[in-house]
């Protein structure tokens, strides 16, 4: 099986091509699961894996988190694969993408710069306190597409300098919250200047801060448009991995109608899995 590794942002995911359906669909768990274990395998936060289209798109991507449960959709992801699509024939500089949690378009910006519309976002609480570790934080929850990719959105003062370990206690206890029935990427966050956020996310499904994430990104800037924090435009947002943009449009009535995400793609690697604990 011929995969593809890349990174956006520092997000990095294997890519496969399975449009011919060669592999049964409850295999492809134990398969990422595997595959995406650093040191013992390839590694990688995510796994797609490209099928053909059943609703309109140019292709259908499944996402699969590292730890083989299914997501919705991933914004990094959804760059990366724009990229893979474009490189390998299968669409144009414009394309439609399927995901879980709906279409999504893409454009090629430059050679390695990507531009997705990300899902719609809906269940939105802009006010939501939290008690954790013995303090109240103002916390907004939201969902992007449909069925949703749940994201908390957490204030936190200093959190350049803040210590990781305390970090990811907070970022567990948040993700499982009751007040989240499927869980929550939990996204942390400090406006550290006009249009300018700093953000860390700890991902669902990888159970750990990962470099970016992309719809962890749109999820906070989409709240900072709603407080009046940020303009909405061309809001730079800066992790561990590197800078992402987003772009958030609204219609008269201050309705958000459009999201987009802009960052770099990566291509670490192409090559062909020999990992001899799975049987392909």
């Amino acid at each position: 099986m011929r995969f593809w590794k890349m990174n956006g942002a520092g997000n990095d995911f294997l890519i496969v091509d399975d449009r011919q359906n060669a592999v049964p669909d409850e295999r492809w768990p134990d398969i990422v699961r595997t595959l995406c274990q650093r040191h013992l395998s390839i590694g990688a936060d995510g796994f797609m894996v490209v099928k053909k289209p059943t609703d309109g798109g140019d292709y259908k991507m499944l996402f699969f988190n590292s730890d083989g449960s299914m997501g919705e959709m991933c914004g990094n992801g959804a760059r990366c694969i724009c990229r893979y699509g474009l490189e390998n024939g299968l669409a144009g500089r414009v394309q439609r993408v399927e995901t879980t949690a709906g279409l999504v378009t893409g454009w090629q910006v430059d050679r390695q710069r990507y531009r997705v519309r990300l899902n719609d976002p809906c269940n939105i609480r802009l006010h939501d306190r939290m008690e954790a570790e013995g303090t109240i934080y103002d916390c907004a929850y939201l969902e992007l597409g449909d069925p949703g990719i749940p994201h908390a959105v957490v204030p936190i003062r200093g959190l350049q300098d803040y210590d990781t370990q305390t970090l990811r206690r907070l970022g567990r206890r948040l993700r499982y919250d009751p007040a989240f029935p499927k869980g929550a990427n939990v996204n942390f966050y400090e406006l550290i200047g006009p249009n300018h956020v700093y953000e860390r996310t700890y991902e669902r499904g990888v159970e750990d801060f990962t470099y970016a994430c992309g719809t962890g990104t749109g999820s906070v800037v989409t709240v900072l448009t709603l407080l009046g924090k940020v303009s909405g435009k061309n809001v730079q947002v800066d992790m561990t991995g590197g800078r992402l943009v987003i772009d958030v449009e609204r219609d008269g009535a201050g309705r958000i109608t459009d999201l987009y995400l802009t960052g770099p793609t990566n291509v670490v690697c192409k090559g062909e899995i020999t990992d001899e604990t799975l049987v392909l």
